[in-house]
């Protein structure tokens, strides 16, 4: 029985073999297969190239953008601009490639439905737990990206006001005159209003008796605004003196403005008072 199970066995064997060999030889043989590989292959390396190639023209651009934001009206800190285009290059990276993993692994026949959908709800877990970091970025971001206001700037949000000392993606750090240290995070920067734009007008009245004649004044208060031009550099215009502003049965008041930069608005009336309480005393010393 042993020697007559012994050939069926060997016939068996030799049958799988045999199967096996037409099953590999019709594998290497299947034309259509081997040209959807190849359509495929040829589909991968054009998806690829194609995205190395957004990526590149994505670069450039934000490149040239943010070199024309560095020769904008605001000075803007060159480490900042450095840290806005890193991140728009690394976003741009990140999307373009996740996009070209999805479509070659289309073209390997992977149903890209699930993972598409196990993707969506793993950023949507991400989105609720770090919505306020998100908010906080993406707001800090068009801060920089907008120039809305720069390092050294003094601003006012909300309530909160002073010279910015630093500003991040996430937060900006203000400094009040008084030495406070306010730390907001950006998200809650709704609005502001940046006093270190364009030029400022520092205005000073001065209260005079009625018994001192107004062309007098007028004419001290101008010599006295012409002294503070040629001594105090900063001031790109000599003050002009407009004349009465108001009118009491007692006083009368001279108004004093000029146009300055606006961090130093308050300097500057701080120096025309001075120059004209100067004059104020010699003229009584000589009457």
């Amino acid at each position: 029985m042993r020697l007559a199970e012994e050939p069926a066995v060997f016939q068996e064997a030799a049958d799988t073999v045999t199967t096996w060999k037409n099953k590999i030889w019709n594998w290497f043989t299947d034309m259509d297969m081997w040209t959807n590989i190849l359509y495929a292959g040829i589909r991968i390396i054009f998806i690829f190239a194609l995205t190395r190639l957004f990526v590149r023209i994505v670069f450039r651009l934000i490149d040239r953008s943010l070199q024309k934001r560095e020769k904008s009206r605001l000075q803007m800190n060159p480490r900042r601009l450095v840290t806005v285009g890193e991140l728009l290059k690394n976003v741009t990276s990140i999307t373009s490639n996740f996009i070209m993993v999805m479509l070659v692994l289309g073209e390997l026949g992977f149903k890209l439905a699930p993972l598409l959908a196990g993707a969506g709800v793993l950023g949507l877990a991400i989105g609720f737990g770090a919505q306020s970091l998100v908010k906080d970025v993406i707001t800090g971001f068009f801060i920089i990206l907008e120039d809305q206001f720069a390092v050294g700037d003094v601003i006012q949000t909300g309530n909160l006001k002073g010279t910015v000392e630093i500003i991040g993606l996430r937060s900006t750090r203000l400094v009040s005159w008084t030495g406070e240290v306010h730390i907001i995070p950006n998200g809650m920067i709704t609005n502001v209003t940046n006093f270190s734009v364009g030029t400022a007008l520092a205005v000073v009245d001065l209260p005079f008796s009625n018994t001192k004649k107004l062309e007098e004044c007028v004419e001290l208060l101008q010599g006295a605004m012409l002294r503070l031009k040629e001594e105090q550099g900063q001031i790109p215009q000599v003050p002009n003196v407009l004349g009465i502003q108001s009118l009491t049965a007692s006083e009368y008041v001279i108004r004093i403005a000029v146009e300055c930069p606006p961090a130093i608005r308050a300097e500057v009336e701080r120096q025309i008072q001075t120059y004209a309480k100067e004059a104020l005393e010699q003229a009584a010393m000589y009457a």
